[in-house]
Order: C-alpha cells, then structure tokens, then sequence
C-alpha cells in the first residue's frame, strides 16, 4: 500500500523559491488594488481568490509532482468531463456557456484544464520521449488535443481555444519535436491559416460566430466599427495614453477619465491593463509587465534546472502559459491584436483564473525543490 506521507519529502529551505511567491503575491495586489478602481465592490472578492490561491499553493509546492504525474490520465479525463460537463450544463453569459455553478461558487472549468493538459502532456511526453517524433507519436499528441480544443471552442470560447493550441505547442517544442517537423508544420498552417482567416472575413461564413468575425473586422478596420466592435480597443488606447507617465492615482475623480466615464465595460476584466494605464500611467504599465516577465523567467529558470522531461515541460508549459496570455491580453489592449477575451494573469478580476495560477506555480515550486542540480 502506498505510504502517502512519503510524497512530503524533507526539503531544504534553500531550494523553495520564495522570490517566486513574493512575485505571484505583488502582481496579484497590484491587481487587487486595479480591480478595486475598476469595480470596488468586486474587491473582497478577489482578495479571498487570493487567500485561497496561497492556500492551495503551498501544499501543493510540497507534493512530490512524480505523484501528482501518477494519475495524468485522469488528470485527461477529468478535464475532458469539466468540458462536457459545461457543455451540457453550463451556465450562460454573454453569449457563451463557459462556467459552473457550485455550492454558489461560480467557475470557469477551461481555465483549469489549461492546468490539467499541462500536466498530462509533461507526463505523456516523457514516458515517450524516444518516440516523439514518430508519425505514430506525433498523431497520438494531435487526437489527444483534439476533444478539449473542441469543446472549448464550442461554447464558443476561441480565444482559450486558441491558448490551448499555443501551450500544446509550448509543450511539443520543450518535448524535442524535430525541427524539420516544426518547419513541415510552419509551411502548411501559415498559408492555411491566411486561407482560413479570408474565409472567416467572407460575409455569410459559418467557421465562427458572427461576433467572432466581427471583432476580426473591428481590428482591420477600427474606423468603420468605432461605435461598436472596436469601441472598446479605442478607449482602452485612449485610457494608456492619457495616463502619460505617472498616471492619474488610483481611484481618481478625474472627469476626463475613460474608466469613470464608463467607456470601457467590464474593465476589470479583459481590460485591465487599460485601468492601470489610466491610473499608474507607463511606470505603472512597466512595472506590471516587469512583475509578469520575472514570473516566467523564475518558470524558465525552474525548467532549465529540472530533474528529468515532466519537470521540464511543467515549469516550461506554465513560462509559455503566462508569457503568451500577458502579450494577447496587452495586445488586445494596445489594439495590435484583435479582441480575444483572454485575461491578465494574476491581474484581471476572475477567482478561477486566480486560483488556477497558483495551482500551477505550486507545482513549478515543487520542481524547483525537486531538483538535484542546483547551483548555489
């Protein structure tokens, strides 16, 4: 029978990387603080996503990630039956089915599945890293990401769908796929995915919802959709610019501001870099993106130094994670990317996305204490 007490290793102290929490802590009270301009009474509700983010991070740092490894195809199933779940059952709001309701919580289950498919695939890989790059292997990686792409564009959610495929790919790159896999791949999906977006901007197309294709046609054309679709990029541009360097302080009373003027729905949300642009003006915008990019350099870090594959492709899936969901989300913001949807790690208001980061960098935690060759 398997002794659990033997997954709490005794760890040195040396080895827990609590720079990397303080990281994780500062960003989410800068977030807190942005939230509570945005919308105050949202931020009681956020600092429990914390507190419970913390609870859940440090126990988590401190179980052996082999185990958690042990079970990674129910790590598979359990997401593919979030998702159907959600599916069948799920709560709608604006327009998409894409939470649950619980015990009067309210969660969103495609964020933990990123969590979840990280693991899988760290686990999956691993155990056939010699055959990855077989036609075999290489379609086995494919089927599996298949399902939750699937039903998570069907809710419809395209932007986390399209997350799913990014970090997929992170996963795949970090795993040892072939370079010459990389550049067949490159050569098909580019001229298809120009192909595929000329059939999404065709009128009377049915690839994606008409909203979908509409926020693709705001970005092209903002000027032609600036009192609907590309309303909010504007602002949000107009809201980072005018906060020029300093900004104009957190909870202002400023007439001319775009978040007290209600330009910007739900800024606490997708927007939320909008906010503190307004409020903490370029120091503040600086110091958000120097917070996040130190996260995923302690992520990379992790990986470089990591026992085997698994710890490898958890620290370098949640670096990849984190780094390519903060440029969406300011790209969106700044209007160099079209609308998606996707939120601010540790910053936008969401107590599932919250929680689920600290899942994943508890897990990166216990990388880093598992790791033999670290250099002091």
């Amino acid at each position: 029978m398997f002794d659990i007490f033997r997954i709490f290793s005794k760890y040195s102290i040396k080895k827990y990387n609590f720079f990397l929490v303080l990281l994780t802590i500062a960003i989410s009270v800068v977030g807190i603080l942005l939230i509570g301009s945005a919308k105050s009474d949202l931020t009681e509700r956020q600092i429990q996503g914390l507190i419970i983010g913390l609870a859940v991070m440090i126990p988590l740092s401190l179980i052996d990630y082999h185990f958690i490894l042990k079970f990674y195809w129910i790590e598979y199933a359990l997401a593919i039956l979030l998702l159907i779940a959600v599916y069948f059952f799920g709560d709608e709001g604006g327009g998409a089915a894409r939470w649950f309701t619980l015990f009067g919580l309210r969660f969103q289950p495609s964020e933990l599945v990123k969590i979840l498919l990280i693991l899988f695939y760290a686990q999956f890989i691993m155990k056939h890293e010699d055959k990855l790059n077989t036609f075999r292997m290489l379609l086995a990686c494919i089927i599996l990401i298949i399902p939750p792409f699937v039903l998570i564009f069907e809710q419809p959610d395209l932007s986390t769908s399209i997350m799913i495929l990014v970090i997929f790919g992170v996963l795949m790159f970090l795993g040892g796929l072939s370079y010459k896999v990389i550049l067949v791949v490159a050569a098909i999906a580019i001229p298809s995915a120009v192909i595929l977006l000329n059939m999404i901007l065709t009128p009377g197309q049915t690839i994606v919802n008409e909203y979908q294709q509409k926020r693709l046609l705001a970005w092209i054309q903002p000027e032609k959709y600036a009192s609907t679709e590309a309303y909010q990029q504007l602002n949000s541009i107009t809201a980072i610019g005018s906060g020029q360097l300093q900004g104009k302080g957190l909870n202002n009373n400023v007439i001319g501001s775009v978040k007290n003027g209600n330009f910007i729905s739900e800024a606490q949300t997708d927007f939320i870099f909008a906010i503190a642009g307004e409020e903490l003006g370029f120091i503040g915008c600086c110091g958000i993106i120097i917070l996040l990019l130190l996260i995923v350099i302690q992520c990379i870090w992790t990986a470089a130094r990591a026992d085997d594959m698994a710890g490898r492709l958890i620290a370098g899936g949640m670096a990849g994670f984190i780094g390519f969901q903060t440029f969406i989300n300011i790209g969106v913001t700044t209007m160099i990317l079209p609308n998606t949807g996707l939120t601010l790690p540790f910053v936008s208001y969401g107590l599932t996305s919250l929680v689920t980061m600290f899942i994943g960098i508890g897990i990166v935690l216990n990388v880093r204490l598992q790791a033999d060759n670290l250099m002091y």
